[in-house]
């Protein structure tokens, strides 16, 4: 009787519904960090071109100040002559007021002693008396002009302590205006070395450990055995695919990189201390020099803008290692990359 009974279908479990909202959530996740980056970067961009409007106002008004300040320097030089001018013309007024009245005393003198003869001395008399009206009109004309003097210098000092009070004020906006204007430039600064930073931790995943390449503090380092023949200049073939990955990361780095930041990404070519031994090149310098304009125009091939390449040759007067063992020497030979400012 139990073998006449229809036997049950299997009960099975159906996983695909699960799979499909989780599925879902994955896909609208992504596209909330996508939009999320987005809105970043819009503010970011928005943030540094604010910035360069104020650092191009803190320009000027640096300028402004310094016309002006030369402008108060120049009028406290000819003040300042005119002061002692204006001095020089005092002490002679001083001077010929103490002669005038030593004549005057000398008159009286002369006008006291000539009384004891009334009849011989009075038309001496008359002409001392004319002599001493006459020094007493100088005297008061002297006076009149050192009152008009000490006026005038008065009024010389007035205005050379406020061009000295302006000149402190231009010199204390001055200071203020540098420290903003540095603090401006540490600021872009410190956004370039946040991209440095991105950058060659985005160059160590996409090249991992090759042999050959590595990081020595700010720079990526390729040894010439992983780019170069001995003694030659041209690309190996078997470089191309790490060439490739670099120019890729540049690439993206440019269109990361707000375009108000200078930088550059400097290609240095660099030999070890044996003289070059080849008829192509005079000596090392010309070897590590043209190593580094050929991987700079491979990297130009590649779609890196050529405005943020610079090549450069050290022949072997850099080197990293000081020894003569082949080790040494192998590891002085080298190309290295380094982002920083133009």
């Amino acid at each position: 009787m139990a073998l006449g009974r229809t036997r049950r279908p299997a009960r099975t479990i159906d996983y695909w519904p699960g799979f499909v909202d989780a599925l879902s959530t994955m896909l609208l996740v992504i596209t909330f960090l996508l939009s999320v980056f987005m809105l970043s970067q819009f503010f970011m961009s928005r943030d540094v071109s604010q910035k360069d409007n104020a650092l191009s106002q803190l320009n000027r008004q640096i300028e402004q100040l310094t016309s002006l300040l030369s402008l108060e320097r120049a009028g406290k030089a000819d003040t300042q002559s005119s002061l002692a001018s204006l001095q020089a013309t005092l002490d002679s007024a001083d001077q010929e007021k103490a002669s005038l009245a030593a004549q005057l005393q000398g008159s009286a003198a002369a006008a006291g002693a000539a009384g004891a003869a009334a009849d011989e001395s009075a038309r001496k008399l008359d002409a001392q008396s004319d002599v001493l009206s006459g020094a007493m009109a100088r005297v008061d004309a002297l006076n009149q002009q050192i009152a008009a003097l000490r006026r005038q210098l008065a009024a010389i000092e007035a205005a050379l302590s406020a061009s000295e009070s302006r000149d402190q004020e231009a010199q204390a906006k001055i200071s203020d205006l540098g420290s903003r204007l540095n603090v401006a430039l540490a600021q872009k600064v410190q956004e370039l070395n946040r991209y440095r930073s991105d950058f060659f931790g985005r160059l160590r995943e996409i090249i991992g450990n090759r042999p050959g390449i590595r990081v020595v503090g700010d720079r990526f380092v390729f040894e010439s055995s992983v780019l170069f023949d001995s003694g030659q200049a041209t690309v190996k073939p078997s470089a191309a695919p790490a060439l490739d990955k670099l120019a890729a990361a540049a690439v993206d780095l440019e269109r990361e990189i707000p375009p108000n930041i200078p930088w550059v990404l400097r290609v240095d070519g660099h030999t070890d201390r044996r003289p070059i031994a080849s008829p192509l090149f005079k000596s090392n310098w010309d070897l590590s020099a043209e190593r580094a304009i050929a991987v700079v125009q491979y990297l130009v091939s590649k779609g890196v803008d050529p405005q943020r390449l610079v090549a450069a040759g050290f022949g072997e007067f850099q080197p990293i290692d000081p020894g003569t063992s082949e080790e040494a020497m192998s590891r002085n030979r080298r190309i290295e990359l380094k982002l920083t400012e133009r």
